[in-house]
């Protein structure tokens, strides 16, 4: 048996979400086969660092883009569209036919099915993150043939909307939480005894705050020097000059940031170091400050004031896909910044309830780490028989799934 583990994006922040189930099956299963596949430079680096750090020898390959055509589309394509994240199967199917079995953490490795016919081929999702977002719940999930869940509310929205049978959804933790450091860090800057506030906003345009309101909340940190402030977007924010999402088609640049914000000596601005996704800033913060991004559920492990920027006039009371919008105030302008996060300190005790019980559903957490429990889900998932072919290239009997969508997140 050849279990492969995947990881394919330009940025690193998928990789603590599995690379701890990998390392955890080569060691209770020592005589398994295992192998890690990479896609460029930076994750290659970050995977062998961390292996390294664990004392683990599984062995990395990094793939490339070996056809001419996909070389050449991604040179000249690359920067607005994910060529080479999509080119990368096509271009190693000897690799991906050699494998029992591949553990990713995106949708797109769907395309080994749906395109290239690797019926054989069991491909299991660990996902990224336990946000709210409509994306993570879409049919393209019930193309897996077995999906790792963080909790029941995962578990419940994936059956209910993306029609995943319950019989190929194993929960297990979260296996990111393993790698949480024992005692929050201090950054250098937060010396000066500010409470300091994170700001995290979205990649994607349609529902990131960041476009709108991103430049208004900088200039905030600037003129009211009460507290401290991170500037920690998601990674995809600034990777690339212009922004392209598919799930709902926008376009749209990040642009730059103004020196004045980089100087000031209370605010410290990361646009993609491993600080942004490996909880340095969610568990140094004392305050959270942003919209759709999911690492305001790591930054709830432990309870803390949150605030949240509606940038879009989003009706979303009751809105499942903004279910943590109920952790904390929501407001609409950032000229409400002053008098809102001082609501947020002082109402604290007020959302606190909330912010339990919404980790609570999202975590399944116990006393045996997420990385075990998700390695056991892992060695079942391969020993379970494959009743139903998923997303087959020839027509069969079955329904196909519609084909993933693929955002730069």
């Amino acid at each position: 048996m050849k279990i492969g583990f995947l990881f394919n994006h330009d940025q690193t922040h998928q990789i603590a979400h599995s690379l701890p189930i990998a390392m955890e099956l080569a060691r209770r299963v020592p005589s398994q086969q295992i192998v890690i596949a990479t896609t460029n430079r930076r994750l290659t680096d970050e995977v062998r660092r961390q292996l390294t750090a664990a004392g683990s020898d599984i062995p990395v390959i990094q793939l490339g883009l070996r056809k001419p055509f996909t070389r050449f589309a991604a040179r000249h394509l690359d920067a607005v569209l994910p060529i080479a994240k999509i080119g990368i199967y096509r271009d190693n199917l000897d690799f991906f036919g050699s494998l029992d079995a591949l553990v990713v953490a995106e949708k797109t490795s769907l395309l080994l099915k749906s395109r290239y016919g690797l019926e054989g081929l069991k491909l299991i999702h660990t996902r990224h993150g336990a946000g709210d977002r409509a994306i993570g719940f879409n049919k393209a999930s019930a193309g897996f043939d077995h999906v790792l869940v963080s909790g029941p509310k995962i578990r419940e929205r994936l059956i209910r909307e993306a029609g995943v049978a319950p019989d190929r959804l194993s929960t297990v933790g979260y296996p990111k939480f393993d790698l949480m450091p024992a005692a929050p860090p201090r950054l250098p800057f937060q010396a000066n005894g500010k409470p300091t506030v994170l700001y995290n906003p979205h990649v994607s345009p349609h529902l990131s705050s960041w476009y709108v309101h991103g430049r208004a909340v900088l200039e905030h940190f600037l003129r009211d020097d009460r507290y401290n402030l991170i500037f920690a977007p998601h990674v995809m924010l600034f990777h690339r000059r212009f922004v392209l999402t598919i799930d709902k088609l926008r376009l749209d640049r990040p642009g730059l940031i103004d020196q004045r914000v980089l100087n000031a000596p209370n605010i410290h601005v990361d646009l993609g170091s491993r600080a942004c996704t490996d909880m340095t800033y969610t568990a140094a913060a004392d305050i959270y400050l942003g919209d759709v991004s999911s690492q305001v559920y790591e930054f709830l492990h432990r309870p803390r004031p949150c605030l949240f920027l509606n940038s879009h006039g989003v009706e979303w009371q009751g809105d499942a896909n903004y279910a943590h919008w109920q952790t904390g105030p929501v407001i609409d302008d950032p000229e409400d910044l002053g008098d809102a996060l001082n609501r947020a300190v002082a109402e604290h005790g007020r959302y606190l309830p909330v912010q339990r019980e919404l980790f609570g559903r999202s975590f399944d957490l116990t006393s045996e780490p997420s990385a075990s429990r998700a390695a056991r889900a892992v060695l079942a998932a391969i020993d379970r028989p494959t009743v139903h072919p998923v997303m087959p290239l020839r027509p069969a009997p079955v329904r196909p799934v519609e084909q993933p969508s693929v955002v730069a997140a």
